[in-house]
């Protein structure tokens, strides 16, 4: 019973990895850059929980609501102002961008907030499942994370595959040149694209901070690393191989927290990755791309 409670944090937390890893994968694969600011997004979206709910009273549905869409406004935002100037620029130079709007996210809610941790309450009122005559308890936080993670997953594959924006990321993703010529609106997908990330992690801020109460200017600094490990070790650029990647690198960490030590479950984590992508430097689910030189 041990083993199926440790396992079964382990998927829900996999599952907030798999959601933030979605937004990492969407990104790359469409507009072929690494937003390492995602991570704070996340901590954007569980402050603006935090700030309906807790500071001015909201109800939690408002709360999630305006999470979303801050968070979306944000995406977008940082899309146009940081990161289109630089459409044409080498991958270095948006990657040195990216982690400068990770720093500014990060002290604009130091100014704001402060360094001390705030008490999260959960939005999650779910009652907790209990099986085997109580013996195992499953949480209503951990019930809502996984069925999320599988909502998510499943709308966003028929997104891609069966609408028109959809068909429109996915030809941008292949050609950006080619798709203009085509009369795709390359900067309107991309800008949808972020749009799309931004919500996500706002989701994964709420669920996060609702099974892990604490919140700080540096909460998703962390799962927004492992989330993009999470994103890498399932193929990145593939969307059920971020869902994949996320629920082994969560079931990975929180067993070995219990078996070996909670000090050395990070390490562990990432030299999971290693081993892998020595063994298949695509990930799980990654194909392997030829180029024209």
């Amino acid at each position: 019973m041990s083993f199926l409670s440790y396992l079964i944090n382990g998927i829900s937390l996999g599952s907030v990895y798999a959601i933030i890893a979605l937004g990492y994968t969407m990104v790359y694969g469409i507009a072929k850059m690494l937003n390492f600011a995602h991570g704070d997004i996340i901590m954007v979206g569980g402050f603006t929980v935090f700030t309906i709910v807790s500071t001015m009273g909201g109800s939690p549905i408002a709360g999630i609501l305006a999470s979303v869409a801050v968070c979306t406004l944000l995406g977008v935002t940082i899309e146009k102002v940081a990161y289109r100037p630089l459409r044409g620029a080498s991958p270095l130079a948006v990657l040195i961008t990216a982690i400068g709007v990770s720093y500014l996210l990060q002290n604009i809610a130091l100014i704001i907030f402060g360094s001390n941790a705030r008490q999260f309450s959960s939005v999650v009122t779910v009652p907790a499942l209990k099986l085997a005559n109580g013996a195992l308890s499953i949480s209503g936080v951990t019930l809502v994370t996984i069925a999320t993670c599988v909502v998510i997953m499943i709308a966003l594959t028929a997104f891609i595959n069966k609408t028109r924006i959809g068909q429109a990321m996915l030809a941008v993703s292949e050609d950006k040149g080619a798709a203009t010529l085509m009369g795709i609106n390359v900067n309107g997908t991309i800008a949808i694209t972020f749009a799309i990330g931004s919500s996500l992690a706002a989701i994964a801020g709420v669920l996060l901070c609702s099974a892990y109460p604490s919140l700080t200017p540096y909460t998703g600094s962390m799962p927004g690393i492992k989330a993009f490990v999470a994103a890498v070790f399932g193929g990145i650029g593939s969307i059920p191989g971020a869902m994949i990647g996320g629920i082994l690198l969560g079931v990975i960490e929180n067993l070995a927290k219990a078996y070996i030590s909670s000090q050395l479950s990070d390490a562990i984590v990432f030299s999971v990755l290693i081993i892998v992508l020595i063994v298949r430097p695509t990930g799980i689910l990654g194909k392997k791309m030829n180029e024209k030189v």
